[in-house]
């Protein structure tokens, strides 16, 4: 079970998208998806929905999952695309299956 940052529901692992702290293509630090689950790293979980990571961003709580204390905002852009491009796909929202 792991809890999504967004909207706080516990739900199974596998249900949720996994991210990690990373850096976006010009080397600022982002929240990097991590849909294998295998990278190194703390992580964090959220729904793979644009509800969720509104909320998530809204509430400040990736950065705070993630435990990033640095004075510069965290990029979400590869974040929002992926969000975004499973939702245009026409795939189930919450199922992170059709993001990997």
């Amino acid at each position: 079970m792991r809890t999504c940052v967004g909207c706080r529901k516990r739900v199974t692992k596998r249900e949720l998208l996994r991210v990690t702290l990373g850096a976006d293509p010009t080397g600022r630090p982002a929240v990097v998806p991590d849909p294998s689950g295998t990278a190194p790293g703390r992580g964090a979980h959220l729904h793979p929905t644009t509800a969720c990571l509104e909320l998530a961003e809204r509430r400040r709580a990736l950065p705070r999952a993630l435990r990033w204390s640095g004075s510069s905002a965290l990029a979400l852009d590869e974040l929002w695309e992926l969000v975004t491009l499973n939702r245009s796909s026409g795939g189930d929202a919450r199922s992170p299956g059709q993001i990997r």
